[in-house]
């Protein structure tokens, strides 16, 4: 007997290494890790038994089953699909969605696969949106397709756990006939503005050089009725000293000729006798009878008649007869007086030019102002 015992017990020792081996193995089936960002619900027979938190988790091996949700915001697709719009233009219509599990129990159980409901059900309602829209206001109004697209969506969603956070549209692609008649009436639209543009740039153009050639003509008229009035105030001003400088020069040839006496005459008229003698015309005009030159002459040479000479005239005895002097003629004036006239009236000059000048820049600094 004990030989038979003896022989038997290493068997019974390798079977309870197996039994051991295998309840440590079915102990471990019963471990499951979650990730941070999962949430795991536990089913036991058929039993759902409560939610499992990230991190290690043991379950009842053999019998349970987890089954992990992702509650990170997930991206969809949705298929490229056509659509007839409102005004009957076929259009390739996708779109994406960003939605995320809130309660992982209702995304499990109230629904066989939120992924593909949710995508079928924007597919239906994105055809229904677009459907009830023009081809213009679905390619200007996205922001308005995706507001409503996503209010749909979120609160059929909301019995499957699952909150759409936003939707947007692709891509709005018209079929190509539709595409080629668009490109038309965008060329036609811009050939209109073009030729707009050109029409309003030449209109402004013309408005600004007739203005402009107003603007010269009035600074060019100014510019003549200044130069037309500083001329004339010159030539007044010449003609002033001018004759100023021959009444002078008749005072001073007064004056100096007060003094002179017969004798002086006589010797003078000779010379300027003499001196139209020397020149080449063959004809001389005198102002007085040469006989009485020739007896003047011989009265000086005691050569006639002898005539008691004349004295001549004091500047005392002619202003007993003709007045002062001074008050006659008026005033000599100095080169001071002259150089201070001519300086008035370079001032003038300058002050015109200045004038006209400040005029010229203020139009033109208007004209730049001037839309």
């Amino acid at each position: 007997m004990l030989i038979v015992l003896g022989q038997v017990a290493p068997g019974y020792t390798v079977l309870a290494v197996l039994i051991l081996i295998g309840l440590i193995v079915v102990a471990l089936t019963g471990i499951r890790i979650i990730q941070p960002y999962e949430q795991g619900l536990w089913v036991v027979l058929g039993k759902y038994r409560g939610k499992k938190n990230p991190g290690f988790n043991w379950v009842y091996p053999l019998i349970s089953q987890v089954v992990k949700l992702d509650l990170r915001t997930q991206v969809l697709d949705v298929p490229r699909q056509e659509v007839i719009t409102k005004d009957n233009s076929p259009t390739n219509v996708d779109a994406v969605i960003y939605l995320r599990v809130v309660t992982p129990e209702k995304a499990f159980f109230e629904v066989t696969n939120y992924r593909h409901a949710t995508i079928a059900l924007a597919q239906t309602t994105l055809r229904s949106i677009v459907g009830d829209m023009d081809l213009d206001e679905i390619l200007y109004n996205r922001d308005r397709i995706n507001h409503r697209l996503r209010d749909i969506l979120d609160e059929a969603t909301t019995a499957w756990g699952v909150r759409v956070e936003s939707v947007e549209i692709r891509e709005v692609d018209p079929v190509g006939r539709v595409k080629a008649a668009m490109e038309e009436q965008t060329s036609a639209e811009r050939e209109r503005r073009a030729a707009i543009l050109r029409a309003d740039g030449q209109k402004r153009a013309a408005i600004l050089s007739a203005e402009g050639e107003k603007r010269s003509r009035i600074l060019q008229a100014e510019g003549v009725r200044t130069a037309q009035v500083l001329e004339a105030e010159g030539r007044r001003v010449a003609q002033i000293l001018e004759r100023q400088g021959e009444a002078q020069g008749l005072r001073i040839l007064a004056l100096g000729g007060a003094t002179l006496d017969q004798k002086s005459l006589t010797v003078l008229s000779l010379d300027a006798l003499k001196k139209l003698g020397e020149g080449p015309a063959t004809k001389m005009v005198i102002p007085y009878e040469v006989t009485s030159l020739l007896k003047s002459a011989a009265q000086y040479m005691h050569a006639g008649s002898q005539e008691p000479p004349r004295e001549s005239s004091t500047v005392r005895e002619l202003e007993q007869v003709i007045g002062d002097a001074e008050r006659v003629l008026g005033r000599i004036p100095s080169p001071d007086d002259l150089t201070r006239t001519l300086e008035d009236i370079e001032k003038q000059a300058a002050d015109e030019t200045a004038r006209a000048e400040a005029l010229a820049a203020g139009a033109a600094e208007k004209t730049k102002l001037e839309p």
